[in-house]
């Protein structure tokens, strides 16, 4: 197949954003990966664009300079957690400028082009505390906004040739889990019994990307491991 899609994948280097980085790769995309930390992809299609993702003006300034691609997956994402009264403000704002802002960003710029072409594809990674959580308001509600952007854009698009939507993971194993800014909310695992993983979210993502999949738009999908059953 000849490796002429493009697609950008924020938070490449680890986790959920690598393994999708990796899957795309294997099925013959070409990929830009996006990310502060030093690149973990090695592929001779991959190409590292490091990037704060929390500075918008150069969030911006870099999908201008990429060109057009025929896929955006924004991945890239931190968890803070903290009960009311312990949550900083400085937390709920890197959330908000990872997962929101620089969703659009990149939107803003490179799905104009997709619109032009006449074909793209959006995939954002949510997560089920979309729904709310105790301990978890400001990145609850950061992934709530993402679920309204896709749908908003999906609305926009949606006769345009793209598609917009979200895979909403349940806890899921990553080195997020290590991280010792939740130390004090650990985890819930799925009625599966075991975390979900990144893998599982790359083949959802592949999909989402593929022309299969050209009458799936406005949707949150949730990777829940049957956590939803009981709602």
């Amino acid at each position: 197949m000849p490796n002429d899609r493009h697609a950008l994948v924020t938070g490449s280097s680890a986790g959920i954003g690598q393994a999708i980085a990796e899957r795309l790769l294997a099925e013959g995309w070409r990929v830009t990966g996006v990310d502060r930390a030093p690149a973990a992809v090695t592929h001779p299609s991959f190409t590292a664009l490091p990037l704060d993702l929390a500075d918008g003006d150069a969030v911006e300034a870099a999908a201008r300079r990429l060109g057009p691609v025929q896929a955006l997956v924004h991945a890239a994402g931190v968890l803070r957690v903290g009960p009311l009264g312990d949550s900083p403000a400085a937390d709920a704002e890197l959330m908000w400028r990872l997962h929101v802002a620089a969703a659009s960003r990149l939107a803003e710029v490179l799905v104009p082009a997709m619109v032009d072409a006449g074909h793209g594809r959006v995939v954002l990674i949510g997560s089920r505390v979309a729904q709310g959580k105790a301990g978890r308001s400001q990145y609850a509600a950061t992934k709530a906004a993402v679920i309204a952007l896709a749908r908003s854009w999906a609305a926009e698009v949606v006769a345009k040739g793209v598609t917009v939507n979200v895979v909403s993971p349940a806890a899921t194993r990553t080195a997020m889990l290590d991280d010792p800014a939740r130390a004090l909310a650990k985890p819930v695992v799925p009625p599966i019994g075991r975390l979900i993983l990144p893998d599982e979210i790359a083949s959802l993502v592949s999909y989402l990307l593929s022309p299969a999949a050209a009458a799936i738009t406005g949707q949150d999908l949730q990777i829940c491991g049957g956590s939803s059953l009981n709602r």
